[in-house]
């Protein structure tokens, strides 16, 4: 019998609020376990929709509550067991929450879009910001 392995489904968030001055900062999420930095994710579970997913996944990293805004990104890679992942990225936005860190997340930085495609570490997700902050950016 030939056994397939299934895809890993996750969900996460485009994290995203606008400062007094105007300009637009980003969450990004800092994992020690692969001491990279990302978008806060993480696995759904069975049944579970992406949207609440990602909500739920944003909240449990971040400390934040948010707004679930718009679809950004789905994006397909092999994750650090050889495994298939795909990620849906939701636009979010913060209501109230504070960080705590802990062995998952243990820093979380709001960055503007040039530092924040700097900081992060996959090509992936600097895709993601890119395509979404392009738009957005372009009406300003």
């Amino acid at each position: 019998m030939v056994v397939t392995e299934s895809v890993v489904r996750a969900a996460g968030g485009i994290v995203s609020r606008v400062e007094g001055s105007g300009a637009t900062e980003f969450v990004l999420v800092h994992r020690p376990a692969y001491d990279d930095w990302t978008f806060p994710k993480g696995k759904a579970s069975k049944g579970e929709r992406d949207e609440d997913c990602a909500l739920r996944e944003v909240e449990e990293e971040t400390g934040l509550r948010c707004v679930l805004g718009d679809p950004v990104a789905e994006i397909s890679y092999t994750d650090s067991r050889s495994r298939p992942k795909t990620v849906k990225y939701f636009a979010m936005s913060p209501i109230d929450g504070t960080f705590i860190p802990g062995t998952e997340i243990d820093e979380i930085r709001w960055l503007h879009l040039d530092d924040a495609l700097a900081q992060l570490t996959y090509e992936h997700d600097r895709e993601v910001l890119r395509d979404y902050a392009a738009p957005r950016l372009s009406r300003s």
